[in-house]
Parts: structure tokens; C-alpha cells; sequence
């Protein structure tokens, strides 16, 4: 008789890994620093940088287990759903929160932005939102986004995605193969490959635009996979316990001293990334068996336990200083202030981690494997019914809200007909026009898109291109050219040109760039943020070329700056090498007086927002004396130049003592230093005269 032996089936063996408290500890030292930095110093710590690769550090160690048969595999929908329950909740409630602070607090000029990134941050789309706005000058007058933040929450979220359907391909792949033995490996140089290539393709968007890439989930990939690799590296590592030493210091040194000697905000994610990226892998590496002091350091309870809230603190301490900052109209805030509003971000990231985060975090069916009770959860159940109410409602008001605005903007047709006995506009100022009791317009919820007709028809060059777009407006069939040459503010004046043109039979031709007025300055900045702007230098000496080749009747650009240390304006030394140029090619030139901008205490604020928040056309405007020179200053030029005609309609946008926000039942700015196309509609009568005297065509 033979016996039969019974087998129990085989199950992976689970390795139980390290608990590294140093890395926790680092967390809490990096939410500590963008903390610090964000309330008081306005720059980029690294910290963010830090926390990207932790996060791939932990993913990839999870996924390298499962390829190497040391952890059993994780369906894909359960692996998302994982991460759902560790990001969704807390970001639900902060933006719940913010909803609820912007209404309250901000004008409702802002509502439809923070609905925008609102949905963006729920749908982890706000990186690419911020990306493709980073580009629009029309928002450069925008105060900075409570939400802001929450960019680097998208770009993880978008990568634990694409790589767990990476790792999920793998798997299937070499199953099918007869290879599933050398899964790990395959992965390994998968992520590898794709590490070199985010890099490279990093470097190479930074170069081109650097806003962009700042916030493009490609060019940040390269920071979670460097983490992925270095938790591949990590089992298989021996160093001698004095280069783990140097290597510890070095790290830590790196990350604390990263804020101060780098400006991340510009520098990033180009190569100088590479020090918080590098450093944050030198203290992964060093940490295991017998830690040196630093990895000991960073593994004390304070830090430990600031690394428990480091996702709450992230989300919290942002908004609540922004929206601080927009209840006390200032730009930065004291030490009183920046301490509490740390502590109220610690309270509330301790509250949320404690009650939101941890009884979400663990699904049912892994509650064991964590030795957390098992049995029902009504109370996680419930939690788990708010936080779904929560963002549906966010999702709902959100589209309500835009849906309210755009129909508003829908009868933005009539402010190209509005009565000129009622909405006189500019003509209340050189005409003494009645001005009957009537509602502003472009209202305040209209003024975001009224806008030139170069803005709509792509007839401006963004900051990211060179690119030099001529489009012609006016009297297209006319034998006289004006060129409309230099950036923004020039622009905005092709409500009128386009206007005369037509009715006195000459061409509009554009040369527009944004933010980049005609100069020869060799370190060009962009206005407002004083970002350097080195295509700007590009685009001048191309667009130089051009007129040059073209050679227009006259070219129409704008003259002044504001002045940098206030009051007033004038003419800055670069423009005049344009006009050098433009003489020698005796081409003739409409220098305009350009607009005031509006700076109060050195810091540029929209009218609308104001106006908005309760304000009248006085209180919302500013002091002539503030923004504009007694004397325009291009009239110390004249006479230097004899082929240029002074332009000045200072007296048709500002009253004798003050320019403010309304005249004539018009706004007279869309945003900070952008007058409205409907105002700017109302100057053609006096921009019509001022032309004929400079050409004498009419």
C-alpha cells in the first residue's frame, strides 16, 4: 500500500523590512524647512525635492519585494486604491477648508481661479494647470494661488499611476515570457533607462522654459526615480562604515545649506536639482547597519514625529499663509505671525493626520497585516461617506461658479457697443462728459477677458518662443504701414490702432512678444517678477531684423518704465540703443508715454480685485504723483532724436491728482497695468488726433 504525502501549498516568503526612523525624521526635517522658507523667506528649500525622492524610495522598495517574490503581489486597482486612501482624504479636507477661506476672504474676482485649481488638485492636474499658465501673462497680475502648492501632489500622483502600470506590464510580460525569475532585474533597468531619459529631457526643458518645466511632471520623474533606484541599490550596498559617515554629513549638510545657496524656484529641475535629489540619496544609503550620527540625528522623535505630519503640514501651512497675507493685503509677514501661523498649521496637520488620515489609510482587507483591529468600521465607514460628500460638493460649487461666470461673459459682446453717452469712458477726463449713475463696465467678473485682439487671435508671442508673428489689423489694403513693436503694453493699444486705422486707411502690422518691450538690455527681466528673460533678448534682435527688412512708415512703441525705486517714470538707458537703430534705418518712430502701472508700497495690485473687495474708483486708484513723472520723460530725448514723434495719452487715463480705478463708467485696467480694450476703445478719438499731428496723413 503505498502512503500519500500532502504538500501544503507554497507562499512567498515575506521578509520583514527595516524600519528606518532616520528617514522618517528626514521627512520631518524637509516639511520643517519648506515651512520655514515658505513663511519667511519666500524661496524654495529643496524639501520638495526631498520628499519626491523618499516617495519613490518607499514605491520602488514595495515593488522590487513584490518583482523579487519577497512580498506577495498587489492587484493594480488595489495598489491604487491604496494610495487613494493615503493622499485623497487629507487633500479633500484642506481644499474643503480653502473653499470655504476663499469665499470668505478673497474677492470674487478670485473665485473662478481657485475653482480652476480646485478641480486641477482633486483631479491631480494642478502641475499641468500651472505649467500652462505660467506662460499667460494675461494672470500676471494674479495674486499667488492658496493652491499653489499642491503641484507636487499631482506629479506624484500621476507617477505612482504610470509606475505601477509599468510595474503591472512587467509582470505580465514576463510571465508570459517564462521569465518571471528575472522580473526584478527587468525592472530595475527599465526604471534605469527612464531615469536617464527624464533627466536629459529635464535639462533640456529647463534651458527652453524653465516655468514650464518647473511643474512638468517629466522633468520631475527623474527625482522619484532616482529614489526607485536607490532602494534597488540599496540590499546589495557595502561601504565601509567612515564613507557612510562622510556620506551622511555631506547629505544633511547639503539639504540644510540647499535654500540658502540655490534658488530653487529657478534653478530647478535643472541640474543644480541634483543637490537636494543627491543628497537625500546619500542619507537613504547610509543609514542601514549601525547608522553614523547623522542618520541617528534624524531619527530623534521630534523629527520623527513632524515626519508623521509631513503630508498634512504640506497641505496646511500653504493656504493659511496665503490667505493671511490677502486678509492683511501684505506680501510677507513678521515673526509674531509666521509663528502662528506655523502653529495653527501643526494643529491642524496633527488634527487631520490623527482623524482623517490614519483611519483611512488601511483597507479592510489589510488591516491584519498591519495588526490594526478587525471587524466593522462604522466610524471609518462615515469618515469615509464626509470625505466623499466633501468632494463632490467641491467638484459641483466649482463648476457652478464657472458656469455663473462664463455666462457673464457671455454678453461680453456688448462692451464693443456700449453707448458713449453712457459709458464715456476716457472722454469724461478730455471732454468733461456727463457721467450718469450706471454699473461699471467690464464688470468686475467681465474684466478677466477683455482683452486686445492679438491676446484672442495668437497674435503675440508667449515667453516660451521666439517666434516673430506679424498680423495685420487696420486697413489691410493700405499702402501706409505703423508696426505695433514691443511687448504687452504695446499691445493693449491695438484696440485703437486697429480702430483709426480703418477709418484713416493705414495698416496695423504686430511685432508683439509678452513682457518684452523693444530693447537692447543684455539681462532682460520679466516686469512685475524680475525673472530673468534671456528669449526676450532673442526675440528683440529678430524682431529688429524684421523692421529693418520690412521697413514700416513709422513704429509704434511705447517709451517709459515705470521708475524702480518710485516714484514716477522714465526712460530707461536700453530703450535708446532701439531708437539708435531705428534712426540709422531712418525709420520713423510713435514713441507713446506708456501706462501707469500700479504699484502701491512697491507691489503690483489689480483695481479690479479692489473694486471687488468693496472699493470705489478713488480708493482703489493711486496718486498721480506715485506713478508718473511731472514731466514725461521722454521729452528730455526729443530733441536727440528727430525722427521720433512723442506720444502721450497719460491725460486721457489720469486725472490732474489721482488715476484711478473707473472713469466714465469704464475700468480703466483689466488687472495691475493692463488698461481694458473697453477703455482703450474710448482713447480713439484722442490717440486718432495725436496721430495725425505725428504723421500729418490726415
Amino acid at each position: 500500500m503505498s502512503s500519500t504525502v500532502t504538500v501544503a501549498p507554497s507562499r512567498p516568503t515575506i521578509r520583514t523590512t527595516q524600519i528606518r526612523g532616520d528617514l522618517d525624521g528626514l521627512r520631518g526635517l524637509a516639511i520643517a524647512l519648506v515651512v520655514v522658507y515658505h513663511v519667511w523667506f519666500g524661496r524654495v528649500s529643496g524639501g520638495v525635492d526631498v520628499f519626491l525622492v523618499l516617495s519613490g524610495f518607499f514605491l520602488g522598495g514595495r515593488l522590487l519585494r513584490q518583482a523579487a517574490g519577497d512580498q506577495p503581489d498587489e492587484s493594480w486597482p488595489r495598489a491604487v486604491a491604496r494610495i487613494a486612501r493615503r493622499l485623497l482624504p487629507a487633500l479633500v479636507v484642506v481644499l474643503a477648508a480653502s473653499a470655504v477661506l476663499t469665499v470668505l476672504v478673497q474677492p470674487q474676482t478670485r473665485w473662478e481661479e481657485f475653482a480652476d485649481q480646485a478641480l486641477a488638485s482633486q483631479f491631480y492636474w494642478q502641475n499641468w494647470y500651472l505649467a500652462d499658465s505660467a506662460n499667460d501673462y494675461t494672470r500676471a497680475g494674479e495674486g499667488v494661488s492658496p493652491l499653489q502648492h499642491i503641484w507636487s501632489m499631482s506629479v506624484q500622483g500621476q507617477f505612482f499611476v504610470g509606475v505601477l502600470t509599468l510595474a503591472a506590464v512587467i509582470a505580465l510580460v514576463t510571465r508570459l515570457v517564462g521569465a518571471a525569475r528575472h522580473r526584478r532585474a527587468v525592472l530595475v533597468g527599465v526604471l534605469s533607462v527612464l531615469t536617464v531619459l527624464s533627466f536629459w529631457y529635464a535639462l533640456v526643458t529647463h534651458q527652453l522654459d524653465q516655468s514650464h518645466a518647473y511643474y512638468d511632471t517629466f522633468a520631475r520623474a527623474w527625482e522619484l526615480l532616482a529614489g526607485m533606484l536607490a532602494a534597488a541599490v540599496l540590499p546589495v550596498l557595502r561601504c565601509p562604515r567612515w564613507l557612510r559617515v562622510v556620506a551622511a554629513v555631506v547629505g544633511l549638510g547639503a539639504i540644510l545649506a540647499c535654500g540658502v545657496l540655490l534658488d530653487g524656484a529657478a534653478e530647478f529641475p535643472g541640474p543644480w536639482a541634483l543637490v537636494p535629489v543627491g543628497a537625500t540619496i546619500l542619507l537613504i544609503l547610509s543609514g542601514t547597519r549601525e547608522p553614523p550620527a547623522p542618520n541617528r540625528l534624524l531619527a530623534t522623535a521630534p523629527l520623527v514625529t513632524l515626519g508623521t505630519m509631513a503630508y498634512s503640514l504640506y497641505l496646511w501651512h500653504w493656504p493659511l499663509l496665503i490667505f493671511w497675507l490677502a486678509h492683511t493685503d501684505r506680501d510677507g509677514v513678521g515673526v509674531s505671525e509666521g509663528v502662528a501661523i506655523i502653529a495653527l498649521s501643526l494643529v491642524l496637520a496633527y488634527l487631520t493626520t490623527r482623524l482623517v488620515e490614519n483611519p483611512l489609510r488601511v483597507g479592510s482587507k489589510d488591516r491584519a497585516a498591519h495588526r490594526l483591529p478587525t471587524g466593522p468600521r462604522y466610524g471609518a465607514v462615515a469618515l469615509g461617506g464626509v470625505v466623499a460628500l466633501l468632494a463632490v460638493a467641491l467638484v459641483v460649487s466649482s463648476l457652478a461658479w464657472r458656469g455663473h461666470v462664463e455666462g457673464i461673459r457671455a454678453n461680453g459682446v456688448e462692451l464693443q457697443t456700449l453707448s458713449s453717452r453712457d459709458y464715456p469712458g476716457a472722454r469724461a477726463l478730455l471732454e468733461n462728459s456727463r457721467v450718469p449713475r450706471l454699473p461699471m463696465r467690464p464688470s468686475v467678473l467681465e474684466a478677466t477677458d477683455d482683452l486686445p485682439a492679438t491676446t484672442i487671435d495668437g497674435c503675440i508671442t508667449d515667453f516660451a518662443s521666439v517666434e516673430v508673428i506679424r498680423c495685420v489689423y487696420g486697413d489691410a489694403s493700405a499702402a501706409r504701414t505703423i508696426a505695433l513693436a514691443g511687448g504687452s503694453h504695446s499691445e493693449h493699444w491695438i484696440t485703437a490702432l486697429d480702430i483709426v486705422g480703418r477709418s484713416h486707411g493705414f495698416r496695423v502690422v504686430t511685432y508683439l512678444k509678452m513682457g518684452c518691450p523693444l530693447s537692447t538690455d543684455d539681462d532682460p527681466r520679466i516686469a512685475g517678477s524680475e525673472d530673468p528673460y534671456p528669449l526676450c533678448k532673442v526675440w528683440v534682435r529678430d524682431a529688429m531684423d524684421a523692421l529693418t527688412v520690412d521697413r514700416p512708415d513709422y513704429v509704434f512703441t511705447t517709451t517709459t518704465r515705470p521708475h524702480p525705486n518710485g516714484p514716477g517714470d522714465r526712460v530707461p538707458d536700453s530703450y535708446l540703443g532701439i531708437w539708435d537703430e531705428l534712426s540709422i534705418q531712418q525709420i520713423p518712430i510713435l514713441g507713446l508715454r506708456d501706462t501707469p502701472w500700479m504699484f502701491r508700497d512697491g507691489v503690483l495690485f489689480a483695481p479690479v480685485d479692489c473694486l471687488a473687495d468693496g472699493g470705489d474708483p478713488e480708493t482703489c486708484g493711486l496718486p498721480r504723483s506715485e506713478m508718473l513723472a511731472e514731466r514725461n520723460p521722454t521729452l528730455e530725448h526729443a530733441d536727440r532724436y528727430p525722427l521720433l514723434s512723442v506720444l502721450d495719452l497719460s491725460d486721457a487715463v489720469c486725472r490732474p491728482d489721482v488715476c484711478r480705478a473707473v472713469e466714465g463708467n469704464v475700468l480703466v485696467y483689466h488687472d495691475a497695468h493692463h488698461l481694458s480694450a473697453t477703455y482703450v476703445r474710448t482713447l480713439v478719438d484722442e490717440l486718432a488726433r495725436q496721430l495725425a499731428e505725428a504723421t500729418g496723413w490726415w
